[in-house]
């Protein structure tokens, strides 16, 4: 540890690691923005940003969707919902037993310990089974609270996020698709 570093008191160090932890998220993924969404061919077309409008599953099917909604979390400062549901996903497709224990913890300890550092907003019930199921981690072990998050965004984050600026800005600068866009020529052929 420099010197600097060492003059500080626990509390101050401990706090900046606890903002590293949070900043952490946003520095590895630098693509989770909305500006990613809107330059060259990673624009969105009209129709897939009016598709997001159909259903919060649609929204997350979507590659562009996923990334605005991400962005839009970051700018609440609530982007923990969305990666630990991710997180709780690639958990389920664990193949290796062995390796179960060791995910499970990583992922208790990131999202639902006392002092996770990107502690996601559920109950004390289900906090407690999630917690009484890390003595035998199994493929559902989250699956309560994946739920209670998932709920949360459904009804919470995602209309929100419907009525967001940046989802409207979004919708005006998308262009129709190509396919769209060649349908009022073959109408008026026909």
């Amino acid at each position: 540890m420099c010197k600097g570093l060492a003059s500080l008191p626990t509390c101050c160090l401990e706090r900046a690691k606890e903002l590293k932890a949070r900043l952490g998220s946003v520095l590895q993924i630098p693509n989770w923005n909305l500006s990613c969404c809107k330059i060259g061919k990673n624009k969105p077309t009209l129709e897939e940003c009016l598709r997001w409008k159909e259903s919060f599953e649609k929204l997350l099917s979507s590659k562009y969707g996923l990334y605005a909604f991400t962005a839009f979390l970051m700018s609440e400062f609530s982007e923990e919902n969305i990666a630990f549901y991710f997180a709780c996903e690639e958990y389920k497709h664990i193949k290796c037993p062995a390796k179960l224990a060791t995910k499970a913890k990583k992922i208790y300890d990131e999202f639902i310990g006392s002092e996770a550092p990107r502690e996601i907003n559920i109950d004390h019930e289900t906090r407690d089974i999630t917690k009484a199921n890390m003595l035998a981690p199994t493929h559902s072990c989250f699956d309560m609270a994946q739920h209670k998050i998932y709920m949360l965004m459904a009804k919470d984050c995602y209309p929100r996020f419907l009525r967001s600026p940046a989802y409207r800005d979004l919708v005006c600068q998308a262009k129709p698709s190509n396919k769209a866009r060649n349908l009022p020529q073959q109408e008026k052929k026909a």
